[in-house]
């Protein structure tokens, strides 16, 4: 398991006054807040990262003037014994582009690397939503990209090095992936112009164009945070499955049906949607269902392919960042994570409840704030780790 990071990525922006003030609505940069960033991850962790995973494209690409570059000029196809062909990077050649003004981009970083896995998962608990994390490398003043928006907001980190950012500003309100229309040029000139330095943290909402590029002749490394967007379209979506209990909405559309009928149907269905859209739990039960079905991170918990040992050294970590813990009617304690739910006794709270900040804990720890057995403390943990929201790990933390 690995250590907790010594900063805080909601104290480095402004906590509750963040999210009360700036989230959403505008940029932000806290200077020099993230001032443990370059531990998160490292050009040597970059550099082992590149030389022990096959990552082709589009996970690993490089992009220059915003175009992506071809494979075969910084990698060479392999042919496997088994036939499978797979892109080796070429280092004197990779070397060469990223000199010449490349980018480099590793995708989703978070699943190969423990210290951005634990800045994802902190965001996560924070702001209550999905976080991809995507790497970008470069050494020049080539912006990789150009002038482009996201459509998702983003919390970028810089870990070496320093960045110079540009800032447009948006000409679409809250622009969607799949939308209607695509929004209008930016202006020419610049509404904001910064540098990131290590240790800089910058909040950008969806939609905001911007450009990015390296001081020349220095290398910089940052993070940069995805925000899954949570919407009214998502609402909708929801509420559609909700209301699948009701039989006219399963019924067939009454497409030969006469204008009555039709009428009938329609006002049917605008009572439903409207008793269910007036309703003041609306969105408490749209959120809590969200947190509810959040997918879990990925970890094996290796070699203890069936039920966890009473071991009292192991570490045990909730994979879920926004689990949730109430109390049956029958005076049970029930877990709600990934999509499913777990019914414990009420001597299991204290164990539970240690689990839910989502820090690594010692499976003998776990076992004395409910003055549980170190065998039905392995029970319980046993039973998360087979439902896929926990993960268990020996020796040293």
């Amino acid at each position: 398991m690995t250590t907790e990071m010594t900063f805080s990525v909601a104290q480095c922006l402004g906590g509750d006054d963040f999210l009360a003030r700036t989230f959403g609505q505008r940029y932000h940069i806290s200077r020099g807040a993230a001032h443990d960033a370059a531990s998160v991850l490292t050009w040597d962790d970059l550099n082992a990262i590149l030389t022990h995973h096959r990552l082709d494209a589009p996970r690993l690409r490089l992009a220059a003037d915003g175009k992506p570059l071809a494979t075969h000029i910084y990698a060479r196809p392999t042919v496997t014994r088994r036939q499978t062909v797979w892109q080796r990077l070429h280092p004197a050649d990779l070397h060469q582009q990223l000199a010449d003004g490349a980018t480099l981009v590793l995708d989703a970083v978070d699943e190969l690397h423990p210290g951005a896995a634990q800045l994802a998962m902190q965001l996560e608990r924070w702001l209550r939503t999905a976080v991809q994390i995507n790497l970008y490398a470069s050494w020049t003043s080539t912006e990789g990209f150009g002038v482009h928006w996201d459509d998702h907001d983003v919390v970028v980190i810089q870990l070496d090095g320093s960045k110079r950012w540009r800032l447009y500003g948006p000409t679409r309100v809250a622009p969607m992936h799949r939308d209607v229309d695509a929004p209008e040029s930016p202006p020419t000139d610049p509404v904001a112009e910064f540098v990131l330095h290590a240790g800089d943290v910058l909040y950008l909402p969806r939609g905001w164009w911007h450009a990015v590029a390296a001081s020349a002749g220095q290398a910089s490394l940052h993070l940069t945070c995805g925000l899954q967007t949570t919407t009214g379209a998502d609402v909708i979506a929801w509420l559609s499955d909700c209301l699948r209990i009701h039989e006219v909405v399963r019924s067939d559309v009454p497409r030969f049906g006469s204008a009555t009928d039709q009428a009938a149907f329609t006002e049917q269905l605008a009572k439903l949607v409207m008793s269910e859209l007036t309703s003041p739990d609306l969105l408490p039960r749209f959120l809590a269902a969200r947190d509810a079905t959040e997918q879990a991170r990925l970890a094996p918990s290796l070699p203890y392919v069936g039920a966890v040992p009473p071991d009292p050294t192991l570490w045990v970590q909730l994979l879920v960042t926004r689990p949730a813990l109430d109390t049956t009617p029958e005076g049970k304690v029930r877990l709600t994570a990934g999509g499913e739910e777990w019914v414990f006794a009420q001597r299991a709270r204290p164990l539970l409840e240690c689990l839910m900040p989502g820090l690594p804990q010692r499976l003998g720890n776990l076992a004395e704030p409910g003055g549980l057995t170190l065998a039905e403390t392995a029970l319980v943990v046993s039973e998360l780790v087979k439902g896929q929201i926990a993960g268990i790990k020996k020796g040293a933390e």
